[in-house]
């Protein structure tokens, strides 16, 4: 079980990282970008494969099911990493964008049909960071020039995406209800634990 204890120790720490994150320079950010250099190849290497997984928030789905006039779960489904319960429920946290055939669902040929819709994490993707440092994943279009203002679009969004993430983080801590562990049970339904609570769903787990 959850100590109490553990849980506002944490909840602290995420409230000072927001702190931090809130006083982050766009500026400086951009400059770093800027240094480092990109440019998008539309490669599309960062929507296909088994190991890209795209976190995506409840406001951030709300916005592509308006924009494509799908279900919820026709954009998302939940991760596969988790805990069983005592009943047998499987339980894990926030969501990611559907695959097909190891694929973002809505990647086909060469163009992303949620573009102006598309999470903060692909658009500021290869950039992340990691308690306040600037970090990039792997990707073919790094080191190559970037405007000055490109830069200062992806810093902007960067540091929106740190806050959006820390602020999604406290809410779901705050409404989590821990629970008794288990073993697999094979009754398909699972937990999706997130900013807005407890979602029950039923689904095909991948062994």
């Amino acid at each position: 079980m959850r100590r109490k204890d553990s849980t506002e120790e944490l909840l602290a720490k995420l409230r000072d990282d927001l702190l931090a994150a809130r006083g982050l320079s766009t500026e400086r950010l951009a400059v770093q970008i800027q240094e480092m250099g990109f440019q998008c190849q539309r490669c599309g290497e960062c929507c296909t494969g088994e190991d890209n997984s795209v976190v995506v928030f409840p406001f951030e789905i709300r916005r592509i099911l308006e924009t494509m006039g799908m279900d919820w779960s026709d954009v998302v489904e939940p991760p596969q990493e988790g805990e069983w319960d005592s009943d047998g429920v499987f339980h894990t946290l926030e969501w990611r964008l559907k695959k097909e055939d190891g694929s973002c669902k809505f990647y086909a040929k060469r163009k992303c049909k949620i573009y102006g819709t598309r999470p903060l994490l692909c658009s500021t993707y290869p950039f992340y960071l990691d308690n306040g440092a600037l970090r990039c994943s792997e990707c073919r279009g790094l080191g190559r020039k970037i405007q000055p203002r490109k830069a200062w679009e992806i810093a902007a969004l960067l540091k929106k995406r740190c806050i959006i993430e820390i602020c999604e983080a406290i809410a779901l801590l705050e409404k989590y209800v821990d629970f008794e562990r288990g073993r697999p049970g094979k009754s398909g339904q699972c937990v999706v634990h997130d900013s807005e609570g407890e979602h029950r769903i039923v689904t095909e787990l991948r062994s």
